[in-house]
């Protein structure tokens, strides 16, 4: 729970707000009382959003499927106005945690609890399937806590089955770890129906009971392709249960029971049910006991703090007063309250200001991602000469790994950029000058999301060039995404990074999915294969997924004859997998893998005097595969996303600048951070002096193409950078070093 800020309103149609339970990049939800004065969590959908048709649509679409449904399990809409201003809803407040909150923090839930919590949510479901609906993101964040049961939240992409607006085929909505195959493969309106919620309470049931996902964790590319292919893991589940999730579970919707069977098959002991269904018990029947004794106690606590927040006397807004104009006032103390000092707060309020933060039942991160929340010198520092003049100052920050495990990349690109901004600020036109901020996550994910919050939070600075790897990219877009700071991307690889919804993120590289399209065309053409073998390597976890399903995919579109072969994480010897390629009459490999098992893989290829194509994606251009691996290495290609800036003719003037400036050729990635700067730049000074602003900036590389020395720069709606063909690239080892080929064949 946070404080008002003075930019909050004190009202909200009649509703007086008490405090911050969330915010995000497109909106608040604050706890608020009604003039009647109960307690609400009341959702905002901030202005400059009110004015975008998909956004108003869905928001209007939420308030109209939380009035369709009807049952005790579900909180329930109290008043909305989608047409406002600044449209709003508000639902009743539960002063419970999450069950994921819950789980977590306190362990699974007893046999007792598991019943009544897939009882009522599947009676949940049922009234939602019964108004026609399907709620397609029932997950442990959506299900809040309270004495006498469950209660569902969050209908932001709840749709009827035949309305494709939202899921279109090929698009995936929902929380990865708890989607339906079906959701996870995209199919469109038709094939999301009633069993896709029934899947999904599978996956709540079996974290419930374990206090994991029946998935795993791990990137987004990974869970999905688990749960389309993968069996759940439910070790740990109960015997009773596990027949039940087991069926819940079924990668066929058809072999799923429906959300009547289950309240029946769950609520068997009669202790379960309650409310909604003629067959219920009285709702408060058998509740007691469900939740393990610290979820329980709690509950208790938050419900008595909330009785200690300012009453309907303290709330009424002044006769006259407008409702949504009146500021929040400046002397807002902890929770906006009339003035008294701090520590005379009643100790209970102040344990609820701690620890409400779980407990709302409209939280800021909602489905969908819609309510998404210093090295100083070198060229690229101010020089005393910018420092002088009269120009204005804005910042470009580095965000990477410049100490960790993949500190070359991260220093190549802080130089790249600094060069960049050297030769921006050296420019007597210059509107501006640049300084450069670069901070360090050494690899870590927790501080790639730390360091992401304080440059969000710092207004000096305009874009972000970074992070280096999926990992810690996907720790810090949330953050970057909330202060809407553009943060363009040119290692990290995942696709995940695209889909979800993040409006301030420019992936500018091809991403690793794409390009197994040229590895097709090489092992088609040059390499002269005419069945690849495909060798995916477990401990290579979402990159080796991606790789392989795709190349796979890509060859099985043509078609094209192909031989897959999965290695476990538990195996190092290669030489079964490789013999089964071979025998089956591969006469090349592709390996999708990380360096120090394809040096493995390279071992066992030469060992059985292997003559055929040898290919894998960008992780083997790394010098470890080159160590490890020995002669081994020698004749793989790559294909990557990266140039040779000193091979290639267009780089070949930055390529002498940076050995001017840093006494050694350009590494990877060097030239691709040096043009993403420029890019930035070049938007920036485009802009009129005033209109400097991070979403303008951001508007305007969206909007443009760039042409740059190693690609032209042009980005889809998602963030993606459109595929043009100039994104691939082709390296090979010979004689102990990687050699630059140019680009990847379009064709064969």
């Amino acid at each position: 729970m946070e404080p008002l800020r003075s930019s909050d309103p004190a009202r909200i149609a009649d509703h007086r707000l008490l405090g911050r339970l969330g915010a995000g990049g497109m909106g608040v939800v604050y706890l608020a009382r009604t003039p009647g004065g109960a307690l609400v969590a009341l959702k905002v959908l901030l202005a400059e959003y009110a004015e975008e048709p998909g956004f108003t649509e869905r928001f209007r679409r939420e308030v109209e499927v939380a009035r369709r449904v009807d049952s005790p399990w579900v909180v329930p809409l109290v008043g909305a106005d989608p047409d406002a201003e600044a449209p709003w809803l508000a639902t009743a407040f539960v002063p419970g945690p999450s069950l994921g909150e819950a789980v977590a923090s306190y362990g699974p839930l007893p046999e007792r609890g598991l019943r009544l919590l897939g009882a009522r949510l599947a009676e949940a479901l049922g009234e939602v399937h019964r108004a026609g609906l399907v709620h397609r993101d029932l997950k442990p964040g959506n299900v809040l806590t309270a004495h006498d049961g469950p209660r569902l939240i969050d209908f932001g992409i709840a749709r009827a089955p035949e309305d494709r607006t939202l899921t279109a085929t090929g698009m995936v909505v929902g929380t990865p770890g708890y989607l339906s195959p079906e959701q996870a493969e995209g199919r469109g309106g038709d094939g999301i129906g009633p069993a896709s919620d029934v899947f999904s309470l599978g996956c709540v049931l079996a974290f419930a009971a374990t206090g994991r996902a029946p998935f795993g964790s791990g990137a987004v590319d990974a869970l999905l392709y688990r749960a389309v292919h993968d069996p759940a893991d439910l070790d740990g589940v109960p015997a009773w249960l596990r027949e039940v999730l087991a069926r819940c579970l079924e990668k066929d919707p058809a072999r799923r029971p429906d959300a009547g069977e289950l309240v029946r098959e769950l609520a068997a002991d009669g202790a379960a049910q309650g409310g909604g269904t003629s067959e219920a018990a009285p709702r408060d029947q058998g509740a007691s006991g469900w939740l393990p004794e610290p979820v329980a106690r709690l509950i208790a606590e938050r419900s008595a703090a909330a009785l200690a927040l300012p009453d309907i006397e303290h709330t009424l807004a002044p006769s006259g007063t407008p409702a949504a104009a009146d500021p929040a006032e400046p002397d807002t103390r902890e929770m906006s309250e009339p003035a008294e000092p701090r520590d005379s707060l009643p100790a209970g309020r102040r344990r609820f200001l701690l620890l409400a933060g779980g407990a709302v039942a409209l939280a800021a991160g909602g489905s969908g991602a819609w309510w998404a929340v210093a090295r100083d010198g070198g060229p690229g520092g101010e020089s005393p000469a910018a420092a002088s003049s009269r120009r204005p100052v804005h910042t470009v920050a580095l965000h990477g790994d410049l100490s960790g495990p993949q500190r070359e990349t991260g220093r190549a690109q802080e130089r790249g950029l600094r060069l960049a901004v050297a030769e921006f600020n050296a420019r007597g036109d210059a509107p501006f000058t640049v300084k450069v901020e670069a901070v360090d996550d050494g690899g870590d994910p927790a501080a790639s999301a730390r360091l992401a919050a304080e440059l969000t939070d710092d207004p000096a600075v305009l874009a972000v060039v970074g992070p280096t790897t999926d990992d810690t990219g996907q720790a810090a877009l949330a953050a970057y995404d909330a202060g809407l700071l553009p943060v363009v991307s040119v290692s990290p690889g995942t696709t995940a990074l695209s889909l979800q919804g993040f409006r301030s993120f420019l992936h500018a590289r091809l991403p690793d999915a794409v390009l197994p399209i040229y590895v097709s065309n090489y092992l088609r053409g040059a390499g002269r294969s005419r069945k690849v073998g495909i060798v995916v390597d477990r401990p290579a976890g979402t990159y080796g997924t991606n790789l392989g399903s795709s190349l796979s995919n890509a060859l099985g579109s043509i078609p094209y004859p192909s031989v897959p072969e999965v290695v476990s994480a538990m195996r190092r010897d290669f030489g079964s997998a490789v013999d089964a390629v071979l025998s089956a009459g591969a006469d090349s490999v592709f390996f999708a893998g990380l360096p120090d098992r394809g040096a493995l893989i390279a071992a066992t290829l030469r060992e059985r005097a292997f003559q055929g194509a040898r290919v894998s994606g960008p992780a083997l251009l790394d010098e470890r595969f080159l160590t490890q691996a020995q002669e081994g290495a020698e004749g793989w290609v790559m294909v990557a996303p990266v140039i040779d800036a000193t091979r290639k003719p267009e780089a070949r003037k930055f390529a002498a600048a940076y050995r001017e400036h840093f006494k050694e050729a350009p590494p990877r990635y060097a030239a691709e951070a040096y043009d993403v700067t420029g890019m930035l730049l070049k938007a920036l000074a485009g802009l009129p002096s005033k209109g400097r602003t991070r979403q303008n900036l951001l508007t305007a590389v969206r909007n443009g193409k760039y042409k740059g020395i190693t690609k032209t720069f042009a980005f889809e709606k998602s963030g993606m950078m459109v595929i043009d063909g100039t994104g691939g690239f082709l390296w090979r080892v010979d004689h102990g070093a990687f050699v630059y080929d140019g680009p990847a064949p379009l064709t064969v």
